[in-house]
């Protein structure tokens, strides 16, 4: 007989120093963002997640990737389950330029299409995609790229 290991999956929460607050507009979320990043936003891309409740409070976070100098990798199933874990009703989605360039890539706006698209299935708002470099932030909302 075959030993068919099934594993348990449950929600749990690590508490961390982040304070809770309600996100108002792009600026404060940047600088709430930049706060999960230290001295390696010049060094190499991460991606982030906030995960907000109906109020736009800030109720968890988590990486969703680490990359190289030039690029991360985003899997829209790891924000799902992140999302589905903490039933969040919205997320603000994060990553680093090193560069320092603030102009989004074709990448960033289409990955930005498919997190839209994935949320909406779970009736769950994209609110934002902040790009951070060390000394800036530009905000896809803030430039009409995202339309709730």
């Amino acid at each position: 007989m075959k030993n068919n290991n099934l594993k348990l999956y449950s929600l749990k929460k690590e508490d961390t120093d982040f304070e809770k607050i309600k996100i108002t507009n792009s600026k404060d979320c940047a600088d709430y963002i930049k706060q999960f990043y230290s001295d390696d936003i010049e060094i190499y891309e991460s991606c982030f997640i906030l995960l907000l409740n109906r109020a736009n409070y800030t109720i968890g976070y988590a990486k969703i990737s680490q990359g190289g100098v030039a690029g991360t990798i985003v899997d829209v199933k790891i924000i799902a389950k992140y999302v589905i874990d903490s039933l969040a009703c919205a997320v603000i989605l994060a990553h680093n330029h090193p560069t320092g360039n603030l102009k989004a890539s074709s990448a960033d706006l289409a990955i930005t299409d498919k997190v839209i698209k994935t949320l909406y299935c779970m009736d769950t708002k994209l609110l934002d995609h902040i790009i951070l470099t060390k000394d800036s932030y530009l905000s896809l909302s803030d430039e009409g790229s995202i339309n709730n």
